[in-house]
């Protein structure tokens, strides 16, 4: 993981994944820093600085689109925004977006359209992002637990090889997510993976209370990654819930902003 400001944002703080995949594939994490959101949607002490991306948060909306303006200003072409409902629909983002009016219902898009930006907007769920090696598709997720567990990184990498054939291999880099020593869950998180997997129970862990348990996210994405032959995984160190100064965090602030996880392809 590198913390730097990709070519064209020289003003925009943010993550890019430390992967090896072609030089192709572009890829880019917002920070909650960077941009003109206030208080909860701010920095962590409030001011504003704030790059919230979601317009469905309760901030600003004018200050949720010069945000997202921002953004798009270093970019090659239009950002692909998803409605994301914790499912597995994944979108075929191969056709020009010039004006999303109504926003595709999925959890998931890939796309081989050079300059096409994928996007996924999270605050303690899992993005992943997916890449063949040749640098011909790439694709980006919103995997929370309950999408996890109904299996949208598994439809994911089915629809890119359906694309590219089934011997394409695929990398995956995982961004910043509810780490496992912040993660509290109940019995039925864990039975949601473990009656799919009785090797699910490795990533839960029994948690200060009664029926609670510790779920790592990482370890879990893992597994379904590898269960689609997808070895090549990095990421999956960095907690959204203990770097403030860094990140929004649902399960810290409850009342809080969006990053977005963006990923394309070069020409």
């Amino acid at each position: 993981m590198n913390e730097a400001a990709s070519s064209g944002f020289a003003r925009l703080p943010g993550i890019a994944p430390d992967w090896a995949v072609s030089d192709r594939v572009r890829t880019l994490v917002t920070l909650r820093t960077g941009g003109v959101s206030a208080g909860d949607f701010g920095a962590a002490d409030g001011s504003p600085v704030g790059l919230n991306l979601g317009e469905h948060v309760g901030d600003d909306p004018a200050a949720v689109t010069r945000n997202r303006a921002r953004l798009q200003a270093g970019l090659p072409g239009p950002i692909c925004w998803l409605q994301q409902v914790h499912g597995i629909n994944v979108h075929q983002a191969d056709s020009a977006v010039s004006a999303q009016v109504k926003l595709p219902t999925a959890d998931a898009a890939i796309t081989m359209r050079a300059g096409q930006v994928l996007a996924i907007m999270t605050a303690d769920c899992l993005p992943l992002l997916l890449a063949d090696a040749q640098g011909r598709i790439v694709g980006a997720v919103h995997a929370g637990w309950r999408g996890l567990a109904a299996g949208v990184i598994e439809a994911t990498v089915d629809a890119m090889r359906t694309r590219l054939g089934e011997d394409a291999e695929l990398a995956a880099w995982m961004g910043p997510a509810i780490g496992p020593a912040s993660f509290e869950v109940g019995q039925e998180v864990m039975a949601a993976f473990c009656e799919q997997d009785d090797r699910a129970s490795s990533a839960f862990m029994p948690g200060p209370a009664e029926g609670k348990y510790w779920c790592d996210l990482y370890a879990l994405a893992r597994r379904r990654l590898v269960s689609r032959g997808v070895t090549r995984v990095s990421g999956g160190d960095l907690c959204t819930v203990r770097d403030p100064a860094r990140f929004y965090s649902h399960r810290r602030d409850r009342r809080t902003g969006r990053m977005a996880s963006l990923i394309w392809l070069l020409a």
